[in-house]
């Protein structure tokens, strides 16, 4: 039976949405629509109303294609207000065996230890390590026979005006939430595949206002962070630098954007306030301008990187998508700026379905939302919802099976003997039925022998 999906993410400069069918392990995109953002800056809200107005035209377009939505959205949201911490919990395991309820409890003590001020919400519980007993680094502790659990965690959240703000803008649109996740995480969920994950990677989403970085060591979310710049930035500069309107700074930054090796070629473009005139510049230009602030970018992520002291752990390199990763020339500026770690450009993983239009380093994010809401989260976490969410089931230990055996064997043990006391009770009464019988017949005799002395 196929289960309706909905992905919902608000960005700076779009607003994405796609309808997908999940049956089994498959999704399957039936429908998508994009709308520009409006009342959205460098992922916050800043208009509620026009916001909402941008994900009703979206879903609207998404819904005509698809024919049907789910009643329920799977959101994101931006690492603008987003505060980090990292906590850890002890529990003692009584039945001496580890299951969910005894994972559940060893996270929601880390988080009950955690340090969170009363204006943050909690968007994510991770664990990215185990402790049995006195062994470390244990992958996944489920099932294991232990008498003592630890964990630690990074948490992740937000602030609650930011999360409330969202949520408003959302509804307005008349779709309720399931879930809201880091737009980073769902980005990371998208491109990665599971070598990068377990040899340790920093993914980086560079969008149209903001750079979500995140990094996964140990198949866990180890650290993110946020900055406030993006692929808009270099239109601002450009339509300064050039004094060009807005408009026509971004047509040459699509068209002639390039961090390879500059051209002195010349081109017309008007000037702002009066586009009737033109004037040459040189290609060059652009180059400089686009460079300076790429590579600002990129020195600013690579100092956050430093600040994280993850990045002996990350094995895999650095893996960018995002709009901004379309500039040809990005991956080699990069690798000379990330100590000429292993670069790569990722677009998301294909699905089913319609997904042609999708195939975009730009969309990485809402289909990381399509699969985090088909079950490709960790393999243990506590959600925006505060529930714990797993793929895990119940291991029937030796124990249970005899159990199950005996009180089987009992039931029917039972149920001979009900019946054995039934046929018991049956036969009895057929005797006392006979022997009434047999009395009667005795009587009879006797009175009539008598009435013959008589007579």
């Amino acid at each position: 039976m196929s289960r309706p999906l909905l992905a919902i993410d608000i960005g700076s400069s779009k607003i994405s949405v796609v309808i997908a069918e999940q049956k089994d392990d498959t999704i399957s995109i039936i429908g998508s629509g994009v709308a520009r953002s409006q009342g959205v800056r460098k992922g916050t809200i800043t208009n509620i109303e026009l916001t909402s107005r941008s994900i009703r035209q979206a879903l609207s377009d998404a819904k005509r294609v698809a024919g049907t939505a789910s009643a329920k959205a799977i959101i994101s949201i931006s690492g603008a207000y987003t505060r980090s911490i990292n906590s850890s919990g002890i529990v003692n395991i009584p039945q001496q065996e580890i299951g969910i309820k005894e994972i559940n409890r060893v996270m929601q003590t880390a988080l009950y230890n955690a340090n969170i001020p009363n204006e943050y919400e909690v968007l994510h519980v991770l664990p990215y390590n185990f402790k049995v007993d006195e062994q470390e680094f244990i992958e996944d502790p489920f099932g294991m026979n232990a008498s003592r659990l630890e964990v630690d965690t990074h948490i992740i959240t937000t602030q609650k005006s930011n999360l409330s703000n969202l949520k408003k803008a959302v509804k307005s649109a008349g779709v309720d939430i399931e879930n809201v996740v880091l737009a980073g995480y769902a980005s990371a969920i998208s491109v990665l595949n599971s070598d990068e994950k377990e040899l340790g990677v920093c993914v980086i989403d560079m969008g149209a206002s903001t750079c979500e970085m995140v990094i996964h060591s140990g198949n866990s979310l180890r650290f993110n962070t946020f900055l406030a710049v993006g692929s808009n930035h270099i239109t601002n500069d450009l339509s300064m630098a050039l004094h060009t309107p807005l408009g026509v700074a971004e047509k040459i930054k699509l068209e002639y954007g390039s961090l390879k090796t500059p051209s002195n070629e010349l081109i017309e473009i008007p000037i702002i306030g009066d586009e009737t005139q033109k004037h040459e510049i040189s290609l060059e230009i652009v180059y400089n301008v686009i460079q300076a602030r790429v590579q600002e970018t990129l020195m600013i992520l690579a100092k956050e990187l430093e600040k994280s002291n993850l990045k002996e752990q990350i094995g895999a390199g650095i893996v960018l998508t995002g709009g901004m990763t379309k500039l040809d020339g990005i991956r080699e500026l990069a690798m000379a700026i990330f100590d000429n770690m292993p670069v790569r450009i990722a677009r998301p993983r294909q699905l089913e379905g319609d997904f042609g239009p999708l195939n975009d380093p730009a969309f990485a994010t809402v289909l990381g939302l399509l699969e985090y809401g088909a079950g490709a989260y960790t393999q243990y976490e506590i959600d925006s919802n505060k529930k714990m969410l797993h793929k895990k089931e119940p291991i029937a230990t030796n124990k249970e099976e005899l159990s199950d055996i005996s009180l089987s064997a009992k039931e029917e043990d039972l149920s001979d003997k009900k019946l054995q006391s039934g046929d018991i009770k049956q036969r009895l009464a057929q005797v006392a039925t006979h022997e009434e019988e047999e009395n009667i017949g005795q009587k009879i005799k006797k009175f009539w022998h008598w009435m013959t002395q008589i007579f």
